[in-house]
């Protein structure tokens, strides 16, 4: 394979044989870099790959796995891109669209990662996976471990965790334990256990090959564009994997010259989780953690984002930027998006909407940009917050004259 390991901190190299999540020299970030001074420009951008129907696979010349019959596949990717045409005119912008990753097997865009991660897990002969979750990694890892046949064990933070996606993660056989702490505790441990016992395979987004799934995100958004790059993509910020992600998905394209020009890379983070904005809108190149994140958004309800400086990269190399949403504009954004296009999204998905609709207002955004919002899961990950936040169903007698009244005619 013509791909490496390179850590983003010191830069040292490693080989693709070896399972690693952290640089052994300085514990940083790796990343995954390929040789494309090796593939043909020509040859690649006439591949029939282009021409294939859409899904994450189709990028497997792409892709860091090497043994086609180890493809472990739900059928995700090919998301659809929504024009926006009716939320568009609410907010004062002619082209909008929204990439619904909602659409993916288990509901959220952790399908394209956990792909990549549970196939490679079965390349290297792993049996036992394991991962922390605030909801999404949980039923998306037990869904392809199923799939595979793979033992899979998941740390969840107790009584926060909606329910829709924990229900995901028990029905797929995983063995879930809720420990008494928070998100990033959990993940400290089972980074810990993984290095610990080699039997354990990690795949939270710590590790590269997940990111090089969702990765195809990016491609995706190119074609479906007509490789005509959008101004700017908004995208939801959690443990900050997926904008890291996204980007990477457009430099190699970039690189390949698929494309000439690559968007600007918009950071939306809640007010109580928000270490990555709060130090973007300070100028500080590092976070300050936040000890006790708090958020209706539990998807990114993350104090100690892992992929951090991948983020603050992504957003530096775009220049672009990160902002935050307050709960109550997560809300009104969700139902706006529900209630002008059809699109029942979760609440950390809606973010993506409520920070689209403070830069426009605050003139960072003009109307005649086109502009991507990501919605990275189904509304039906947490239907009980929607429940909550609407309206209560009106009750009447089984009578026509008492719906009348209620209609009012």
């Amino acid at each position: 394979m013509n791909f490496y390991f390179e850590c983003i901190n010191c830069g040292e190299r490693y080989s693709e044989d070896e399972i690693l999540y952290l640089c052994k020299k300085c514990g940083d970030l790796l990343d995954i870099k390929y040789r494309f001074y090796k593939m043909s420009k020509n040859v690649l951008k006439n591949q029939k790959w282009l021409k294939a129907p859409p899904s994450v696979w189709k990028y497997r010349s792409l892709l860091p796995v090497s043994k086609k019959a180890k493809i472990i596949s739900l059928n995700e990717g090919g998301t659809t891109l929504h024009k926006c045409d009716r939320l568009g005119e609410a907010l004062g912008l002619r082209n909008l669209y929204v990439k619904n990753e909602g659409e993916n097997p288990t509901g959220s865009f952790k399908d394209r990662g956990m792909t990549v991660g549970v196939t490679k897990a079965l390349e290297l002969g792993m049996n036992n996976v394991i991962c922390a979750s605030t909801g999404n990694t949980s039923a998306s890892l037990a869904a392809y471990a199923a799939k595979a046949g793979l033992n899979c064990i998941i740390l969840i933070p107790s009584g926060k965790i909606a329910y829709g996606k924990l229900a995901q993660a028990m029905i797929y056989g995983a063995q879930v334990i809720q420990i008494r702490g928070s998100f990033d505790e959990a993940l400290e441990i089972v980074l810990a256990l993984s290095e610990q016992y080699r039997k354990f395979y990690l795949l939270n987004s710590i590790n590269p090959y997940r990111l090089e799934g969702q990765k195809t995100l990016g491609f995706e958004i190119c074609e479906q564009l007509n490789y005509v790059m959008p101004d700017k993509v908004v995208i939801p910020v959690g443990n900050a994997g997926n904008i890291s992600a996204a980007w990477k998905g457009f430099t190699e394209f970039n690189q390949l010259d698929l494309i000439d020009a690559t968007p600007q890379m918009i950071g939306i983070q809640a007010e109580g989780a928000a270490p990555i904005a709060t130090a973007i809108a300070s100028g500080r190149t590092e976070i300050h953690p936040v000890a006790y994140p708090d958020t209706i958004a539990t998807a990114i309800r993350i104090g100690n984002p892992v992929s951090w400086k991948k983020a603050i990269k992504a957003i530096k190399e775009s220049k672009g930027t990160a902002r935050t949403v307050t709960d109550n504009e997560i809300i009104e954004a969700q139902k706006m998006l529900a209630r002008k296009e059809g699109l029942f999204v979760e609440p950390a998905s809606a973010s993506s909407i409520a920070g689209l609709k403070k830069l426009v207002e605050m003139g960072e955004v003009r109307k005649d940009e086109t502009v991507v919002c990501i919605a990275t899961g189904h509304g039906l990950k947490d239907p009980d917050t929607a429940v909550q936040i609407c309206e209560k169903p009106a009750e009447v007698d089984a009578d026509l004259k008492a719906l009348k009244a209620i209609l009012d005619i």
